[in-house]
Formats: structure tokens, sequence, C-alpha cells
């Protein structure tokens, strides 16, 4: 495996001058890293597509119902997270320390934008861990050699793929990358998986403008392609449904409709 570059080399490669996913997300999110390009972007985007926010925001309530599920009924104390992202606002690990302090967290991106603010993941507990790994979905042995220095592969994961699996546009690779993937965890291990569909034409039309910007293309998925990839897996309740409708938590208001779906599923 090629060495990781270092988080202040990763700085110098870092491109402002087109769109780039990470930053226009966390545009959405509310967040401080991103540059005009990214928010013009953002903005184009939700023009066409207003409830692109709702869906970002969506999934990553998601993400913090899930880990506390997998953290706290489960009971698992490892997770690998590939697909990072920029940090923000209760990331895998503190969500999962708050619940179990001796979690174990591996995150993982290509990314040297996420590189450059990986320190920002790695304040573990005491009782706990966190690794980061400069690595690509698309090499999988190479993300579980690395992780197998932080994660103990005898002991169930949680597999956290939350809107990465569009950046595979051909099916038959993105299951197969989720099959090796998951193939390397023991039994009772868990994979959490969201990703954006085409079950709008709004959205559709505004990914592919989003796709021509010169940013790294994101193909939409049929939520029936999105329930192939856990395929041999054991489906957690509800399925594989709206990010907002998986186990949303107690509030007098309905959650919001989006069109990102998600679930959760057991390695039996």
């Amino acid at each position: 495996m090629a060495p990781e570059p270092r988080a202040h080399e990763a700085a110098d490669l870092v491109d402002t001058t087109v769109p780039h996913s990470a930053r226009i997300w966390n545009y959405w999110l509310g967040g401080k890293d991103n540059y005009p390009v990214d928010r013009f972007a953002g903005d184009e985007f939700a023009r066409i597509f207003p409830g692109i926010v709702d869906a970002a925001r969506g999934a990553r309530h998601f993400l913090a119902r899930a880990v506390r599920h997998l953290a706290g009924e489960v009971g698992i104390r490892q997770f690998l997270d590939v697909g990072t992202g920029l940090p923000t606002v209760d990331n895998t690990h503190e969500i999962a320390q708050r619940v179990a302090p001796e979690s174990r967290i591996v995150y993982v991106d290509n990314d040297p934008l996420v590189l450059a603010h990986a320190r920002a993941l790695l304040t573990s507990t005491p009782r706990g861990a966190t690794d980061y790994i400069h690595a690509d979905l698309r090499r999988p042995a190479d993300i579980l050699e690395a992780a197998a220095r932080t994660l103990d592969f005898d002991r169930p994961v949680g597999l956290m793929l939350l809107g990465v699996m569009g950046h595979v546009p051909d099916d038959a690779q993105a299951r197969a990358l989720v099959a090796e993937l998951v193939e390397a965890l023991p039994p009772g291990s868990h994979l959490t998986l969201s990703d954006g569909t085409d079950v709008s034409a709004e959205r559709r039309k505004a990914h592919n403008r989003y796709n021509s910007s010169g940013a790294a293309p994101y193909e939409l998925r049929s939520p029936g392609t999105l329930r192939e990839l856990f395929d041999g897996l054991e489906l957690l309740e509800p399925g594989v449904v709206p990010v907002t409708e998986w186990r949303p938590d107690p509030d007098p208001a309905p959650p919001a409709p989006v069109t990102t779906y998600g679930g959760v599923a057991r390695k039996p």
C-alpha cells in the first residue's frame, strides 16, 4: 500500500477552484469548512432540488441513530467508517464512545481535504481508540489491512458506508466492493448504508447538473438497487427506507420526507 501523505501535504493538494462534494455537504450541514465555489454549487443544487438540505441533515441524524443502536442495544464496540467526509458535530467515534467509552473507530477516506482535517477525528476517550486511514473504497484489501492495526476482526464490527457508494457508478462493482468488506467481518457484524436515490425528477436533474460541474461524479440508484447492496445480510426493521423513517427519535412533528434511503443489516 502506498504511503499516506501527511496532513500538511494533503492541504496543499486541495483545489478551491472547483466544487467539492465533502465541502458542499459541510455547507448543507451548516459547517464552515467550505469555499465560495462550494456554496455556489450547493445553492444551485438546492435551487433545483430544495430537499437536499433535509436529505443531508436526515442522513447525519440516521448515522447517529444507527451508531447509538449498534453501540447500545447490539453491543458493538468497533466501527469501520468508510467515506468519512469532513468532521462535523457528532462524528461516529463521539456517538459510539458516548455510549461505550471503550469503542474503537477507524475512519477511511481518499480525500486530501479530509486528511487535512483528520486530527479532529482522532480525539478518542482514554479507554477507546480512533485511527484515520487515507485509502480508497475501491481497494478494500488496503482498507482491511490498515484497519487491522486498530480493530480486531475476530469480534463484530459496525461497517458504515454512508453517502459513498454513489461514487461507484457501476452496480456490479458496488455490490462486489460491499461484499468484499463484509466478507472480512465476523458473524454479528452490521452494515449501515445510505445513499441518494433516483425517486425524484428534481434530484436527478440536480445531480446531472452537479456531475457536469467538474466535481467528483455521484450517481443515484433506485431504492431496489440500493437494497441489493445488503444481499446475504439480515435487514433490521424497518428495512431500507428513507433515512428519516429509520427508527426516528420520538418527535411530535413527522419526519421530513427525503429521497436518501438507508438501512442497517446483520451478518448472520
